[in-house]
């Protein structure tokens, strides 16, 4: 898929994310971490971000006068932004200012404004109001009449249909989605009552795109999703990535799924965010909104060839 800011342009990137960090002691370990992994990994860049001379807010607007570049810095601007723990005020008030200054806006801006001002409980409201949005966009498209929303109690039908992909056999797209409830202990949709037809979409982007349900896979699915296409809806879920594994603010009532901080501090996370933007722009196609159960019974690795998915290197 094109890339949306040339690896060239690796450097000048990096020093507009060391200038929106540089706040009170200066960027954290976790955020230089971060920066120096997306120079390396996603823009080939071998910089050490805290040799670079910080780009200011009214230069960064300069430098980058492109309305799809700009989108692109805001959502990598949010991405470190969501890096800083605490989250501080100070921090907020610069990538606003950056912000301010590309002429940009939108949810992660807010959400970040959430935690400094007014709390997590907050920010997840927020969140679901802007989920909202894109109420049949993230739903696997066989299962949306019936499946959009949380059901109120399991459905046997729906969790026996995906059980029974298992029975296309071995390399199939339909056995490996099974496979990756059973390896990892999780309630297939139906069975779990949850956002079915959601879950059923996600999770088969988790098969094809090779990522396990870890918090730096997570992480990294967002990322290549938002490699493989900027649109509203793929950013909209690397939010909700961030928000549950980053950030730290999005969870589940039923406690299934508990939010949590610094993710991207863990060893190698920050490495695996800035390898899965890369697999996004080397895709051929966008595999996150298709038809899966249609092609459940098709092989693993021909579904991977056909939308140009690379193979992780770690």
């Amino acid at each position: 898929m094109p890339r949306v800011i040339d690896p060239e342009r690796g450097e000048d990137v990096g020093r507009v994310l060391v200038g929106a960090t540089d706040v009170d002691d200066g960027p954290t370990a976790e955020q230089v971490a971060v920066i120096q992994a997306l120079l390396m990994g996603y823009f080939g860049a071998d910089v050490d971000p805290t040799a670079l001379a910080p780009s200011g807010p009214e230069e960064t607007a300069e430098l980058f006068p492109d309305a799809r570049h700009r989108r692109r810095l805001k959502e990598l601007l949010v991405l470190v932004e969501f890096c800083r723990h605490p989250l501080v005020e100070t921090q907020v008030e610069r990538v606003e200012e950056y912000a301010s200054a590309l002429q940009e806006s939108g949810s992660g801006l807010v959400l970040a404004r959430d935690l400094v001002e007014q709390g997590r409980a907050t920010a997840m409201v927020d969140y679901y109001r802007f989920l909202e949005e894109h109420p049949f966009e993230m739903i696997e498209p066989t299962l949306k009449d019936k499946y959009s929303a949380t059901l109120t109690e399991p459905d046997p039908e729906l969790a026996a249909r995906l059980r029974a992909l298992a029975d296309y056999g071995e390399g199939t797209l339909g056995r490996a989605y099974v496979d990756f409830y059973e390896r990892n202990g999780l309630r297939l949709p139906g069975d779990d009552p949850a956002s079915p037809g959601l879950f059923v979409a996600h999770d088969m982007c988790h098969v094809i795109g090779g990522y396990e349900p870890t918090g730096p896979d997570e992480i990294g699915l967002g990322a290549m999703q938002l490699g493989v296409a900027d649109t509203d809806v793929h950013w909209t879920q690397f939010l909700g990535n961030l928000s549950v594994h980053e950030a730290g603010f999005l969870g589940s009532q039923d406690g299934t799924l508990v939010p949590k901080e610094a993710t991207l501090n863990r060893p190698g996370a920050a490495a695996t965010l800035a390898e899965a933007f890369s697999r996004g722009v080397q895709c051929t196609g966008d595999f996150t909104m298709i038809d899966h159960l249609a092609i459940a019974d098709r092989q693993l690795e021909d579904v991977r060839e056909e939308f140009g998915v690379p193979p992780r290197a770690r």
